[in-house]
């Protein structure tokens, strides 16, 4: 697999949290690719997510502002109440109806990255009770980029994970990892990323 990602997008609904205070403090200071994260939570969720989170991560954790750039090194956290999506450099929000209930869609932040960049998208299912994300990662599969999956037998919440392989087949889905080591496979991933910009630099 050549794939040299540009930007990873994680979707996750229910048991989200526990999920992502697992992996994001795995992910060193010098992550080079930046991360967006979808986690489900109602309009009337309470502030203080990302605080929350940043207590174990390295990586400043952010809930971006629409046409915010992206920036290597950094998790942006799709803020309650707007679908997130990505453009090319920027984000952008958008208040546009649910979909699949849920706003921020795990399915709108995906194809939006699949348009955006291509087969340089790493796309994550974690945990979730509901079948969102499915679709979009479909689309980044479609689009030449990575498929991850947590495997859905220790889930917390196996729906989203087993939404995820059914629509895509097991063939389909490059990675279906326990939580753990699904930090481990970005690592790998992003090495070649890493490379690249080593590269490009000695030829400045």
């Amino acid at each position: 697999m050549r794939v040299t990602p540009e930007i990873i997008v994680i979707g996750t609904s229910h048991g989200g949290l526990a999920a992502l205070q697992t992996i994001l403090p795995q992910l060193p200071p010098d992550f080079p690719v930046p991360v967006c994260v979808v986690q489900h939570r109602s309009r009337d969720a309470e502030y203080g997510l990302c605080e929350y989170l940043q207590r174990r991560s390295s990586l400043p954790i952010i809930e971006p502002n629409d046409k915010d750039e992206i920036k290597a090194g950094a998790v942006y956290l799709a803020p309650r109440d707007y679908h997130l999506l990505v453009e090319r450099g920027s984000f952008a929000l958008s208040v546009e109806a649910p979909v699949s209930y849920a706003r921020p869609s795990v399915d709108v932040l995906f194809e939006s990255a699949a348009d955006a960049y291509g087969e340089h998208v790493v796309g994550i299912i974690l945990t979730g009770a509901n079948a969102d994300g499915a679709r979009g990662l479909l689309s980044i599969k479609e689009h030449g980029g990575v498929c991850v999956v947590q495997n859905p037998e220790e889930a917390q919440s196996a729906q989203m994970p087993a939404a995820a392989i059914e629509l895509l087949t097991t063939e389909r889905v490059d990675f279906v990892l326990p939580l753990k080591e699904i930090v481990n496979c970005l690592l790998r991933l992003c090495a070649r990323h890493s490379q690249r910009q080593t590269r490009q630099a000695a030829f400045k």
